[in-house]
């Protein structure tokens, strides 16, 4: 199939234009019209996921994250941007990000859903009609109540972490959570507002937390990568499901920093 059908697909899933005005999504290399048997998913377009996408022969990267941001002015080997563009170019492989569109249409719902959070609103919202409100984050109501330590342990069991930073009295009840995969710092006046005790987000720096604190709101940081992780079995869930002739590849990644 062509490389503009899995596009499609993938923004019948999550519209470009649900893209915060910053991003850059699409199709940021190669050709709409290459044919395409395989694609590679990913959360990052790092060297190693590149070189992992030549090495299986994959004719798309699909991520998260998009390797290119703003402007450049040359593409050059000397470059680390520029470097991974021509690999991609070399090889014929042609790159999609799906980012905060994903955020929007997707990635928020998914870990709501992985959170078993009912009565579920959006918290911030950047879309509406008269069919519907979308937007970051969700917010909703866990199954039983539990303390911000039993919480953590939760998240952790979830999304399968080794650790999560935890700002909050440890023994505090939980019933209602707002949730935004990625990094949340800038949304935490939002979880006050709506209410929730416990906000479960990542990137949050140490001022973030004692502000919430101070709001009183709890936080679970389980970090950028600990919650957006879940992108990659989403998009090979979805794409098994609706492109099923398709060969899917899952690229090998892991936090991008460890504790001592």
């Amino acid at each position: 199939m062509k490389c503009s059908e899995v596009m499609a697909k993938l923004e019948e899933l999550s519209p470009r234009s649900f893209a915060e005005s910053w991003d850059n999504v699409g199709l940021l290399v190669g050709s709409r019209d290459k044919e395409v048997e395989s694609v590679m998913i990913a959360l990052d377009a790092t060297d190693a996921v590149i070189d992992q996408a030549v090495l299986a022969g994959a004719d798309m990267l699909l991520t998260h994250h998009p390797m290119i941001f703003s402007a450049m002015k040359r593409i050059t080997a000397e470059n680390f941007t520029g470097k991974r563009i021509i690999k991609l170019i070399a090889n014929d492989i042609s790159y999609y990000a799906c980012h905060t569109n994903f955020d929007v249409m997707g990635m928020a719902d998914e870990a709501a859903d992985r959170l078993a959070l009912a009565d579920r609103t959006v918290l911030e919202t950047t879309f509406e009609d008269e069919l519907s409100k979308e937007g970051i984050g969700r917010v909703g109501i866990f199954p039983e109540e539990m303390t911000l330590r039993e919480c953590a342990a939760y998240v952790k069991e979830i999304f399968d972490l080794e650790t999560v930073r935890v700002f909050g009295e440890a023994e505090q009840k939980i019933r209602k959570a707002a949730v935004v995969p990625g990094s949340g710092k800038d949304y935490i006046s939002q979880a006050v507002r709506a209410g929730a005790d416990v906000f479960i987000s990542g990137d949050i720096g140490h001022h973030d937390g004692i502000d919430a604190l101070e709001q009183g709101i709890t936080i679970i940081d389980a970090g950028h990568y600990g919650l957006e992780q879940i992108f990659v079995p989403y998009m090979k869930e979805f794409l098994s499901r609706e492109l099923p002739q398709l060969h899917l590849l899952t690229a090998r990644q892991q936090e991008p920093f460890w504790y001592e």
